[in-house]
């Protein structure tokens, strides 16, 4: 790993041979600038799978005011490997999700008091395999199995804590859509307005067998000492690859065609090579190394696969019968939408979704030629609906 925090000093990704930060202190009572992260402990949480963390504190954002009566807090979710940084405030760095929420945004940030958290077992400053455990020592191999159901649990508790009992609305995409979506099932009368973008209600066979793919690449690296690294040689070429798989996933077959074709890396020949070990890349190789030394240089190889594990958990119809029956007791009017060309969650899982959903759902259609990002690239094409939907 090449950083020890985040952009605000957030502990969790560690630099080999440095000591781990305690854990994060309680967020206090004065304020602080919008786009700035925070800290809670929730304390002790019993998790659906049998496991229990003694002492969980979640990372969070915000930005705008809540009302007096906390009628206007909108909760939005980030995807796999994002962080809580969805819009700038008051930061200068950009946000992931510009387009969706700020100043006259369609989550308008003053009008709404938005809130971002880091998912449970996540890196940037929640509590994860990479924080404290009670021994003082990096959770690592002993950190437990987490669903998307002990995540929202924990979001609860800190809604509870800033004095939100009901969204005006929760939203997300991808993994954040699904979080959306348990939210809206597991507390419906929480959850006034439910938005569920480029995901279906539940991960399919595939999507399982490209997540195992992408966790075993990380596992089978010859550092990951069984989820026990840090402190020394970090699993780099296996978080790195596991991106790579990811990242396919990401982009439709027909972007990578016209973006790369089969053109070489520059510089280099993939059909000149003494040897197999010495030749040369093609451009789609050159882009995909990138993608992998992107992600190794912001995130901790075990909060992939926990974060992975808690995505193939989902199956919001799991333990509540068949899935219209499992919805049925949601009350939060819904928003469902999805990207044409998405080759991960196929748009047929979002119709899936909305025709088991109570009332008549439309599925809201996001046209971008790249594929599953265009959830993220391309969400201003919903603004209008969003607007009328949800935030007049």
């Amino acid at each position: 790993m090449t950083i020890a925090v985040n952009r605000t000093g957030v502990p969790g990704i560690q630099l080999p041979g440095t000591p781990l930060p305690a854990t994060p202190p309680v967020a206090g009572p004065t304020s602080v600038p919008d786009g700035t992260v925070r800290f809670l402990t929730i304390g002790g949480l019993e998790l659906e799978a049998g496991g229990h963390l003694p002492d969980v504190t979640l990372a969070y954002e915000t930005w705008g005011t809540l009302n007096s009566d906390g009628s206007n807090a909108v909760l939005i979710q980030h995807a796999l490997t994002g962080s809580t940084h969805v819009t700038r405030g008051e930061s200068e760095e950009e946000g992931w999700w510009e387009q969706l929420a700020g100043p006259g945004a369609s989550v308008d940030t003053d009008r709404f008091f938005v809130v971002s958290i880091n998912i449970l077992g996540g890196c940037y400053g929640s509590t994860g395999p990479s924080t404290a455990a009670p021994d003082g020592r990096p959770w690592g191999s002993r950190f437990p199995l987490v669903t998307l159901r002990d995540t929202t649990a924990a979001e609860a508790r800190l809604a509870d804590a800033l004095g939100i009992g009901s969204w005006y609305a929760v939203l997300g995409g991808s993994l954040g859509g699904a979080r959306a979506l348990e939210w809206a099932v597991s507390y419906p009368a929480r959850v006034q307005r439910c938005g569920v973008i480029s995901i279906g209600a539940r991960s399919t066979a595939e999507q399982i067998a490209f997540a195992q793919a992408q966790t075993l690449a990380i596992r089978q690296d010859v550092n990951f000492n069984g989820g026990d690294y840090y402190g020394g040689p970090e699993p780099e070429a296996g978080l790195a690859l596991a991106r790579r798989i990811a990242h396919i996933t990401y982009r439709s077959a027909a972007e990578l065609d016209t973006r790369f074709s089969r053109e070489a890396q520059h510089g280099e020949s993939p059909l000149k090579a003494v040897s197999l070990g010495e030749r040369g890349r093609y451009q789609v190789e050159s882009y995909l190394d990138h993608q992998g030394s992107k992600l190794v240089k912001r995130f901790d190889a075990n909060s992939y696969i926990a974060i992975t594990e808690a995505l193939m958990s989902h199956d919001v119809s799991r333990g509540r019968g068949q899935l219209q029956n499992a919805l049925s007791g949601a009350t939060a009017e819904f928003f469902v939408a999805a990207v044409d060309t998405d080759r991960l969650y196929f748009p047929a899982q979002s119709h899936e979704l909305a025709q088991a959903l109570p009332g008549e759902v439309p599925v809201h259609v996001i046209e971008a030629p790249i594929g599953h990002d265009g959830f993220l690239t391309e969400i201003g094409q919903l603004s209008e609906e969003l607007r009328r939907s949800f935030f007049p």
